[in-house]
């Protein structure tokens, strides 16, 4: 080969590798992916080792991290995290194409399979899709699992929190709060609605029973004992843990001193006389009645928190500036994020538009739609480009959720944690749901000693629908929204709780009507009557008597036993002076759960009676509310006979 013919084979190799560099595409490090792996496994997300952003280092300060991810998301992608969507009304494809940044089952809110098994693949499932978006910003599921994890069949159901507060002990409720994390957990449920630390004043609202007392000291005790309980592992934070959950006080500011008639909601056709009225109070009972539960549970740890319904000062709650950002986040330091009540922000006076634009700008962070997440997200987006929400006021509502999701370490851990699943319904579980139930118990009245009970009794008729009723014993939030009278979960009804403790040779017969025939009397009957089960505004009464068949079935109890012994399972304190005076004994139950085997422990004296009073007792329903009508109460608050 010739010098020249060199040159030129030279010269031809070098224009043909410039021409294959200048054709290769300039290679830019990937974003994260996230591999899914089987849903029955415990699954993580997975980055691309060649270009890991900072975000996802676990090992970064999370200020840091919050800061990196919030520089790479375009407005889309902020709105997206900002919205909350009921599961039954989005697709999981709809999940990635607006970057949905939580879900949430309302009550009743169960897959088609109500099992823990199901509730992890249908929330796994539409986690894949989210970890599938451009970023991989997981879901933060949410759910109501107020007293227990309510929506899912099977699961313990602890009594509902005006029992815990009868029993006073904030050891108690934090275990609680511990055990119903572990069960959320195991199903992928990290976000619990839960507690609602409202101070009623008026025992007629339809969620009396959801606040743990009247009492504002004894609301703040408890109410930061369980939001550890959800939070911590072993009385220390650690948010972090696969098996917490983060909770949710509820509902921001003082949902629980509506006045009767404020109301205009109506709900399943009934129209409401308290729930989501008017605070009809002025700054300083606002303040020294209302707001000192959400300071404990902010000191203990909260980082989310339920704006209510409710009124004051001539606004919605969710339109309040003054309250949700001056006083919550300025004065009190609440470093978490807000979030609305169910389609709570269309109750603002004006249109829609000017309703998303009130809230976002009085500091709700994300909002509950539930259901057109498409109309949302263009008029949050209209809004933010017509300049009337600042980008700023997104920056800082978006960086407060991420804030939360690295603190719970969802980037770490976004999917159920199935191994936790055996833990439903444990025995530690159910020990601890019966020791809730022993304690729960009120004896206000006890003459001749009838109690306790002896298990060697020869002859105990047992009445009434709530002895043999586990969904009447639950209350509302239990399977479904409302609650339901049945066999709607496993559990120990009354009836089987006596049946298990008396001796062999004792008969127990049980008639829901009373009817016994010609059997004679029965040395001890036992009847239990109360409440079915409601929820929300649904239970706004102004008659809290006994119903007319519940006042008879004592009256024709008190003929056919030696001894009668009165059971109340309600929600609130009721009108039973009548029956008190029938009876020999009279326990009041509340609505204790699924462990029944808790009243019998107590009825045949394995335990004593330490429940106390969380409200005030009226007499008569003129006297109601207590204490505001000036009415000595016929029990006063705190009463209980050990």
């Amino acid at each position: 080969m010739t010098r020249k013919m060199l040159t030129l084979l030279t010269a031809l190799v070098t224009i043909v590798s410039l021409l294959s560099a200048c054709a290769a595409p300039t290679v830019t490090p990937p974003l994260p992916t996230f591999t899914p792996t089987s849903p029955a496994e415990t699954r993580t997300p997975v980055s691309t080792p060649t270009a890991s952003p900072l975000y996802l280092d676990p090992t970064a300060p999370i200020e840091a991290r919050v800061e990196d991810l919030l520089a790479r998301m375009t407005l889309a992608e902020k709105i997206g995290q900002m919205t909350q969507v009921e599961k039954n009304s989005i697709t999981p494809e709809d999940v990635k194409t607006y970057f949905i940044g939580s879900l949430l089952s309302g009550g009743g809110g169960s897959p088609p399979r109500n099992t823990p098994e199901s509730w992890a693949d249908m929330i796994d499932g539409f986690q894949e899709y989210a970890l599938q978006t451009r970023l991989g910003i997981p879901l933060i599921y949410g759910a109501d699992a107020v007293h227990g994890h309510g929506n899912l069949k099977g699961a313990t159901i602890f009594p509902h929190n005006i029992g815990l507060g009868a029993t006073r002990d904030p050891d108690l409720v934090e275990r609680i709060g511990r055990a119903t994390a572990i069960e959320a957990a195991a199903t992928g449920v990290y976000w619990n609605f839960a507690p609602v630390v409202a101070v009623p004043q008026d025992i007629r609202w339809g969620r009396t029973y959801e606040g743990y007392s009247q009492d504002t000291g004894l609301v703040s005790l408890l109410a930061a004992a369980y939001v550890r309980g959800l939070q911590n592992i072993g009385g220390v934070p650690a948010l972090s843990d696969p098996s917490t959950v983060l909770a949710t006080p509820k509902h921001f500011v003082g949902d629980g001193g509506t006045a009767w008639g404020s109301s205009t909601c109506i709900m399943m056709e009934h129209h409401c006389k308290l729930d989501q009225g008017v605070t009809d109070v002025d700054e300083a009972t606002l303040r020294a009645v209302h707001l000192p539960p959400y300071i404990a549970a902010i000191e203990a740890g909260a980082l989310s928190i339920m704006v209510s319904y409710s009124s004051w000062g001539g606004l919605k709650m969710h339109a309040q500036k003054y309250l949700l950002t001056d006083v919550l986040k300025g004065e009190l330091g609440f470093q978490g994020f807000l979030v609305s009540d169910w389609q709570a922000i269309d109750q603002i006076p004006g249109d829609y538009y000017s309703d998303v634009v009130t809230s976002i700008n009085a500091g709700l962070d994300m909002i509950m739609v539930p259901y057109d997440y498409k109309k949302f997200i263009r008029t949050l987006t209209a809004a933010v480009e017509a300049g009337d929400v600042p980008v700023e006021r997104i920056d800082d509502a978006v960086r407060r959720i991420l804030t939360v999701k690295f603190r719970l370490g969802l980037f770490e851990h976004p999917y159920a944690n199935r191994s936790l699943i055996s833990a439903i319904r444990s025995t530690e579980h159910l020990e601890l749901a019966r020791e809730a139930v022993r304690k729960s118990l009120v004896l206000l009245k006890n003459e001749g000693e009838t109690l306790p009970l002896s298990k060697e009794t020869a002859l105990i008729y047992v009445a009434g629908v709530g002895a043999d009723n586990i969904g009447m014993q639950c209350g509302g939030w239990t399977i479904e929204w409302q609650g339901k009278s049945g066999p709607i979960t496993p559990g120990t009804t009354i009836l089987d709780a006596i049946k298990a403790t008396v001796s062999a040779e004792t008969t127990v017969r049980y008639h829901r009507a009373g009817n016994f025939g010609e059997g004679g009397k029965a040395d001890v009957g036992i009847v239990v009557v109360g409440e079915l089960p409601y929820a929300e505004g649904v239970g706004d009464r102004e008659d809290l008597s006994l119903s007319p068949q519940d006042a008879e079935l004592v009256t024709r109890m008190r003929e056919q036993s030696e001894k009668l012994v009165v059971i109340l399972l309600s929600g609130r304190p009721m009108v039973v002076t009548e029956q008190l005076e029938q009876a020999d004994a009279f326990v009041v139950a509340w609505w204790p759960g699924t462990e029944g085997q808790g009243i019998a422990d107590v009825l045949f004296g394995a335990y004593p009676f330490t429940g106390k009073l969380p409200h005030a007792w009226p007499r008569a329903m003129e006297d109601v509310p207590l204490p505001r009508t000036g009415a000595a109460p016929l029990f006063p608050y705190g009463y209980g006979l050990d």
